[in-house]
């Protein structure tokens, strides 16, 4: 009986390992296909060029904290991909034979914009992009992958980028963001069509407390100072109460 289940589980193993290099050589394959049809640089280059793309150094710091909190909150200190997130999700996605769970890091969706569409329909497309985060960040410092994620996302209501954002809503710079006007923007490209301030306002709210009470449980801010976030009026100018 034990030889018979120990042969069963050998089998089984197999069968996985055999599985899994299918999986990573099909996404290595396709990983190198999109580098070959856009190089990195240029594929980078397509945002970094833009007029109204801003370095990390313009960025502020309440925005990085508010970001790294809901996002990816090992991002800088982590090195390469998050092992234990990549195995949690790939395990979970060869159980159902589908994708069924993404990845959740920041460089991951960098890669999911710059060569996916936005989006990873499969296991193909999940492998090929762990190959992706890879050559991202040997070839980008963290500093300047923060500043390509945030210069990307879509903030809602015709708004692409940070700049636009802040600007387009609250009529800053975004190194001149309060702590609570970051954290309301931090949380809206999760689901831009439900938190965009002009008719989401108070969706995004919510989230926006949601966004502070992480940074808090983060240790970037103090319970005074959420409390006073909260208080804030962060309607967007063109909706800013009398």
């Amino acid at each position: 009986m034990t030889k018979k289940l120990a042969g069963f589980f050998g089998i089984l193993l197999l069968c996985v390992l055999c599985a899994f290099t299918t999986l990573f050589g099909q996404g290595y394959i396709r990983y190198q296909r999109e580098l070959k049809l856009q190089p990195l640089e240029k594929a980078v280059e397509a945002y970094t060029g833009k007029e109204d793309y801003v370095p990390f150094d313009q960025i502020d710091e309440d925005f990085v904290h508010a970001v790294i909190s809901v996002e990816d909150k090992r991002f800088f200190d982590r090195k390469g991909y998050d092992l234990i997130a990549l195995c949690r999700a790939l395990y979970h996605n060869f159980l159902a034979r589908n994708f069924i769970e993404g990845g959740s890091t920041i460089t991951e969706q960098i890669a999911k914009n710059l060569y996916l569409g936005g989006v990873i329909n499969g296991l193909e497309e999940k492998t090929a992009g762990i190959f992706l985060m890879k050559v991202l960040e040997k070839t980008y410092t963290k500093e300047e992958l923060f500043a390509l994620y945030a210069n990307m996302n879509y903030y809602g209501d015709g708004y692409w980028g940070i700049r636009n954002a802040a600007k387009g809503y609250y009529g800053c710079e975004t190194d001149d963001l309060s702590l609570a006007k970051a954290a309301m923007l931090a949380g809206i490209p999760n689901a831009p069509a439900i938190y965009q301030l002009s008719n989401g306002y108070e969706q995004a709210k919510e989230r926006q407390e949601w966004v502070l009470l992480t940074m808090l449980n983060n240790e970037y801010i103090s319970e005074k100072e959420m409390e006073t976030a909260r208080t804030e009026d962060v309607h967007p100018i063109t909706k800013q109460q009398p």
